[in-house]
C-alpha cells in the first residue's frame, strides 16, 4: 500500500480538536476551560511518567527565539510531571552561516555537505560550542536542569565514514548510552550535539536525525519527536490538508523503496523505521512552527503531525 493509499485519521483529530476550539470560545469561564484541558491531560502524565521521550530539536523551532524560548519551557513542563526529555540537536543553517562569514564555499554531493578538515572544525565550533550552548542556557533559564553532552563525550557515538569522497560526514556505528543514562538518572535533561568520532579519535559531523533515532533506540525510547518545518508527512507535498496521521514502519519501507518520498524527510523517515523496527514505542513528525507543539502530541487525544508505528502494531491497529 502506498502513502496515497492511507485511510484518513485526520478528520476525527480535526473534530476532537473543532470541539476543544467551540468549548473555549463558548460560555463557560476561563477556569473551567482550564480544567477541562486538566481533565484530559493527565492520563497522559499517568502513561508516561518515568519514560524517556527523544526530541529532535532543529528548523524553524530553533532559529525563532520565541518558539526556541517556548520548546526551552516545554521540556521543563515534560521534566516537571515526571517524563525524562532528551534533546538531539542539528545546527546546519547556523553551520553555513559562519562559514559565509569566514569566507568558506560550501560544497554539495546529493544532498550532503561535503566535509574537509576545515569545515568539520566549523562544525565542531558551531554544533559543540555556540547551539548546544544556547539550548541548554534556554532551557536553564527555568532551572538549573540542562547538561550539553557531544557524541564524542564518554564514547556516546561511534561513527565510521560515509563515503570518502564526503570527508569527515560520518554514520553511527555504536551508541553507547550510559552517560545519557546517567544524566537521567540524576534527574537532568541531555542535549546531545551530533559530533561522533570512530575507535582511532577521528571526529565525524554526523545527520542529526539519524543521531536522534539511534539514541532513542539505544535508550528504549517510549516515543522519538522530529520537529520540522512541515505539518508532518504529506500525501501531497504542496497540500498541507493531505496529512498523514499515522503509518506503519512497513509501508514507508515501501514508499521509500519506489521513491515516493524525497530531500529531507528521506533520513527522517529511515530513523523512525529503524527506530520503532528497534524497540521505540513510535515516532513522532511534528511542525515545530507550531507553539507547543510537542505538549499537544503528548498530552491531547487527537495528538498532531504524524505518527510512525511498527509493523506488528499497524496490524493490531488495523
Amino acid at each position: 500500500m502506498s502513502l496515497g493509499e492511507l485511510p484518513e485519521r485526520s478528520e476525527e483529530s480535526q473534530r476532537a480538536l473543532g470541539a476543544r476550539a467551540r468549548r473555549a470560545s463558548g460560555g463557560r469561564s476561563a477556569s473551567h476551560d482550564v480544567a477541562g484541558v486538566l481533565v484530559e491531560v493527565l492520563p497522559y502524565i499517568q502513561r508516561f511518567r518515568g519514560k524517556v521521550v527523544v526530541v529532535k530539536y532543529g528548523g524553524n523551532a530553533m532559529t525563532d527565539p520565541g518558539l526556541a524560548g517556548q520548546f526551552a519551557a516545554d521540556m521543563v513542563l515534560l521534566h516537571s510531571v515526571g517524563i525524562r526529555p532528551v534533546v538531539v540537536h542539528g545546527g546546519g543553517p547556523q553551520i553555513a552561516q559562519l562559514m559565509g562569514r569566514l569566507g568558506m564555499v560550501p560544497e554539495f554531493r546529493d544532498g550532503l555537505r561535503v566535509t574537509d578538515a576545515e569545515t568539520l572544525d566549523v562544525a565542531r565550533m558551531v554544533l559543540v560550542g555556540k547551539v548546544n550552548r544556547d539550548i541548554v542556557s534556554a532551557i536553564n533559564t527555568h532551572g538549573p536542569l540542562a547538561v550539553g553532552v557531544s557524541g564524542q563525550d564518554a564514547g556516546l557515538i561511534t561513527a565510521s565514514p560515509r563515503d570518502p569522497s564526503l570527508g569527515y560526514v560520518g554514520d553511527v556505528s555504536a551508541v553507547n548510552p550510559a552517560i545519557v543514562e546517567r544524566l537521567l538518572a540524576e534527574d537532568l535533561i541531555p542535549v546531545v550535539s551530533t559530533i561522533g568520532s570512530d575507535l582511532a579519535g577521528q571526529a565525524y559531523n554526523i545527520n542529526a536525525d539519524t543521531v536522534a533515532g539511534a539514541v532513542a533506540q539505544a535508550l528504549g525510547a517510549e516515543k522519538i519527536i522530529y520537529l520540522t518545518d512541515v505539518p508532518g508527512l504529506l500525501r501531497d507535498v504542496d497540500d498541507p490538508s493531505s496529512l498523514i496521521s499515522r503509518v506503519d514502519a512497513g509501508t514507508l519501507d515501501q514508499s521509500l523503496g519506489a521513491g515516493e518520498i524525497e530531500g529531507g524527510m528521506i533520513p527522517k523517515l529511515t530513523a523512525c523505521v529503524h527506530a520503532v523496527r528497534g524497540g521505540v514505542g513510535s515516532a513522532h513528525l511534528l511542525d515545530g512552527r507550531v507553539p507547543h507543539v510537542v505538549l499537544l502530541e503528548i498530552f491531547t487525544d487527537s495528538g498532531i503531525g504524524t505518527m510512525i508505528v511498527n509493523d506488528r502494531q499497524g496490524e493490531a491497529d488495523g
